[in-house]
């Protein structure tokens, strides 16, 4: 099955107040990892508290379907 938007955007929904992994692409075969919680969606972004460093950053729902960003449920221990 073809990943829509809107199927993105459900799935985003359905992780809210969960850590997550956080995979980024930054070019040239560089990545960066965090771990994160995501706090809110809004219609053409979510923003996703990083642990790491002290802060919230936004990422949109079109970078998940071009695969810039993969985000990956933490289990729970």
């Amino acid at each position: 099955m073809a990943r829509t938007l809107t199927s993105i955007m459900d799935e985003v929904v359905s992780y809210k107040g969960r850590v997550v992994r956080c995979r980024t692409s930054k070019g040239r075969n560089k990545v960066e990892e965090t771990e994160g919680i995501v706090m809110d969606t809004y219609p053409k972004f979510f923003t996703l508290y990083v642990k790491s460093r002290p802060g919230t950053v936004s990422f949109s729902y079109a970078e998940l379907l071009t695969k810039e960003v993969e985000l990956e449920i933490v289990p729970s221990t």
